[in-house]
């Protein structure tokens, strides 16, 4: 499944409470995720595909450095073979207790052309992470190494992330204020009716900025949708 240019476009310019929204209207209450907010330099909205890595609670038999060596470790084979262009989104079960990766692992991740790192756990080397424009959204820094507390298990199967679940393929956004799950099959609709939403709530702004009261103006009324068909037409007429 691939998204479609223009739909990508969208989704990069609309702020994930519109997109929150949009997807309250279809039903969707639960498709922020908690607790998770972006680490590395302000930039465009992150938008790509869900690929996913789970975790349980790390065993102390198991969770050994010399598991790094074995290139099939769940954890690092993910760094190696998540998609160009998709979001890795690691399931550490809002345990903030260890890092789920630190600015390594994230450089190639950057390297390899992937869209973006989101994790409901942590990072380390987290002052290196927030120099970064490649996009990190995490629950903030933690020294430990990963092994401590998390036990990778299994790559590109549905999780939870800060609470909400994430499939694999779900259209992944993120902006300043945090990250939302965009169902694959909703992304489309989603993202057109995201866009007229701002365009309407933009007339709104400056309607408030010239002193009308919340009622009839927000949500807009018969009178306002006329006012703001209006102001459309003339703003499509400018050159």
């Amino acid at each position: 499944m691939t998204l479609n240019r223009q739909v990508y476009e969208k989704l990069q310019t609309v702020s994930t409470a519109t997109l929150t929204t949009q997807l309250f209207k279809r039903g969707l209450r639960n498709v922020y995720l908690q607790g998770v907010r972006r680490m590395s330099k302000p930039g465009p909205n992150l938008v790509g595909p869900a690929f996913t890595l789970r975790n349980i609670p790390a065993r102390e038999d198991l969770d050994v450095m010399s598991v790094f060596e074995n290139p099939e470790h769940p954890q690092r084979k993910a760094i190696e073979v998540t998609p160009a262009g998709a979001v890795l989104v690691i399931d550490c079960r809002r345990d903030t207790r260890a890092a789920s990766a630190g600015d390594i692992l994230i450089k190639r991740l950057a390297v390899r052309g992937v869209a973006g790192f989101v994790s409901d756990g942590c990072v380390r080397d987290s002052e290196g992470v927030a120099a970064q424009a490649f996009p990190v959204y995490c629950a903030g820094g933690s020294a430990p190494l990963n092994l401590a507390i998390h036990h990778a298990v299994d790559m590109n199967v549905p999780i939870a992330c800060g609470g909400v679940p994430v499939y694999p393929g779900d259209i992944v956004v993120g902006d300043a204020e945090g990250i939302v799950i965009v169902p694959f099959h909703l992304a489309e609709e989603v993202a057109n009716d995201a866009g007229e939403q701002e365009v309407l709530e933009q007339f709104i702004i400056g309607e408030i900025s010239s002193g009308r009261a919340l009622p009839g103006t927000y949500p807009a009324n018969a009178e306002t949708r006329a006012r703001f068909a209006a102001w459309r037409a003339l703003r499509a007429k400018a050159p």
